[in-house]
């Protein structure tokens, strides 16, 4: 969307932009519900935010006049409950990407809360926005030498155990130290030994992931990840099937991804029958979509729909040994603090 939209800056100036996504991502770069939800929603109510580009440093601003819909991504969005009904009132909706992982006392992810937490928030929040809004995310799969194919299995397990009736689907995805020059000095500077995954690796532990689900029936689902493998699905995590699905009565927003309904048709034996690329709703009527909107801003095996995220790097917390969008603890702890001293600024960092 290239028309430009005026904003009234705090300070009470005036800017243009032509940022004013219809579906925010909020975030790859930073876990806003775990750390910046109070300040995600004050800036939601002013109706801006301020990002900064990662590649030229530069200040854009933001409009969310046109947002429709938002992607979570958090490894503890506990925080969202208490604004969930601003959204509501905002007529916005909303699907959660939780990554719940099980590498406690693995020195992986050191600040996130106990895994009894995570899945209780987990359940809460399915229990508040129903079961398609939480995408149960066990990623990155990490091998070291502690952890081996039978340990990250059981690791799976011990979580999908707990979230069977909560959720629809397992997104992973295959760690690639090798790729990210500081994510492996950061691992070597706590004394983890990775190692990387190879095609027939990935394949072997696919195949059992695929058995393990059997008694789950989970979507299975890779992110990013180019090897097809049997029985799992190449992920959309900015998902434009899920949204249509979860938001087909927002008029405004299936005009926006260009959506016709039309009434199911079923065969002689009352079974729906669906046009290629037909979504199913729950009101008796099929969705067709006309148009596809990649995000090619993403990696090429990258499966999102257009959005805009609205996160910065170096600005998380849980500060996982593995994370790509936390270059340097430091500079993390520093944005964290600059945070805190202004907690309602225009940019996350609050400068």
């Amino acid at each position: 969307m290239n028309d430009k939209v005026r904003i009234t800056l705090d300070d009470g100036s005036v800017v243009e932009t032509t940022m004013h996504p219809v579906i925010v991502s909020a975030s790859r770069a930073t876990d806003i519900p775990a750390f910046y939800a109070d300040w995600f929603f004050y800036r939601l109510q002013r109706g801006y935010s301020a990002w900064i580009n990662p590649f030229n440093n530069r200040k854009g601003y933001v409009s969310y006049r046109d947002t429709r819909f938002i992607v979570f991504w958090s490894k503890n969005p506990k925080p969202l409950l208490e604004h969930l009904d601003e959204l509501d009132r905002r007529g916005i909706g909303c699907y959660v990407q939780y990554t719940l992982n099980d590498y406690e006392g693995d020195g992986l992810e050191k600040n996130v809360p106990s895994l009894g937490e995570r899945i209780d928030t987990f359940r809460r929040l399915v229990d508040r926005l129903g079961k398609g809004h939480m995408i149960w995310r066990f990623d990155p799969l990490v091998l070291t030498d502690r952890i081996d194919e039978e340990a990250l299995l059981e690791k799976i397990a011990r979580v999908g155990e707990q979230l069977r009736g909560y959720t629809e689907k397992l997104v992973f995805s295959f760690a690639d130290i090798a790729s990210y020059r500081k994510v492996k000095h950061n691992l070597q500077e706590a004394n983890i030994c990775c190692k990387e995954w190879d095609e027939p690796r990935m394949r072997a532990f696919a195949a059992r992931l695929v058995d393990l689900n059997r008694s789950w029936g989970y979507t299975l689902a890779t992110c990013g990840e180019q090897v097809q493998l049997p029985g799992v699905e190449h992920n959309h995590c900015v998902d434009h099937d899920l949204i249509i699905r979860l938001a087909y009565r927002d008029e405004q927003l299936m005009k926006y991804l260009g959506v016709t309904k039309i009434p199911v048709q079923r065969d002689m034996f009352g079974n729906a029958e669906l046009l290629e690329g037909g979504i199913l709703l729950d009101n008796g009527m099929v969705a067709i979509q006309r148009k596809k909107m990649p995000d090619k801003g993403q990696r090429k095996a990258c499966g999102c729909m257009v959005s805009k995220d609205i996160g910065q790097y170096n600005t998380c917390l849980h500060q996982c040994e593995y994370c790509y969008a936390t270059a340097s603890k430091e500079i993390a702890q520093r944005n964290w603090s600059l945070h805190q001293a202004n907690p309602q600024g225009e940019t996350i960092s609050g400068k």
